[in-house]
């Protein structure tokens, strides 16, 4: 799919795009809360439509590459906070469909894609957790979906309300749950060029 974006591109737009989310990992800590945490990254939209006016293509392939952070704390009964945090780098692929009426582009979008996430970094305090025997074992590499609506605000901003959900277990060896990572967030998208 990404090479056929490439490939089929009648223009391309880019920029840097950022979140704040509140994530958490599901199914394991007792009594845990998700955090609000940031992202930032960069991204691309490929039209795979004519785009015979600028700015006229209602249907993109929209990868991304960010730095996020997600975790999660816990407050379990007569002991101190735990904190379970984060860093990954994901990579969301997005199709990006901008609504129309009547032949003309609507500013309101929908996207939805995979989202693929690297562990660059853990950083976990507070007295040990009940299941710690089971948490040595980390899995590096994650994958889910992506979803989100936004809508144009101006030329070079756009606002985005964005929903990631993991399938893949975070950690492998906790047998009770499935445990994964998910973010609600805001966002925004500022856009810095095109080909156009």
């Amino acid at each position: 799919m990404l090479f056929f974006g490439f490939a089929n591109a009648q223009s391309i737009k880019y920029g840097v795009t950022g979140n704040i989310h509140k994530t958490a990992i599901g199914g394991i800590h007792d009594r845990s809360r998700g955090i609000f945490a940031p992202s930032v990254g960069v991204f691309a939209d490929f039209s795979l439509v004519t785009n015979d006016i600028y700015d006229s293509a209602w249907l993109y392939f929209t990868p991304q590459l960010e730095y996020a952070m997600q975790g999660e704390n816990a407050e379990p009964r007569n002991m101190d906070k735990q904190k379970f945090h984060y860093s990954y780098i994901g990579l969301p692929l997005y199709i990006k469909y901008f609504m129309r009426n009547r032949g003309y582009k609507s500013d309101i979008y929908f996207m939805a894609g995979p989202r693929l996430e690297y562990l660059l970094s853990e950083d976990v305090s507070g007295p040990p957790s009940l299941t710690i025997a089971q948490e040595g074992n980390m899995n590096k590499f994650g994958y889910g979906v992506s979803v989100g609506v936004g809508v144009k605000v101006q030329e070079k901003l756009d606002v985005f309300i964005r929903f990631d959900r993991g399938f893949s277990k975070i950690y492998p060896d906790y047998t009770k749950y499935a445990t994964f990572n998910k973010a609600l967030g805001i966002g925004i998208n500022y856009y810095i060029g095109s080909t156009d």
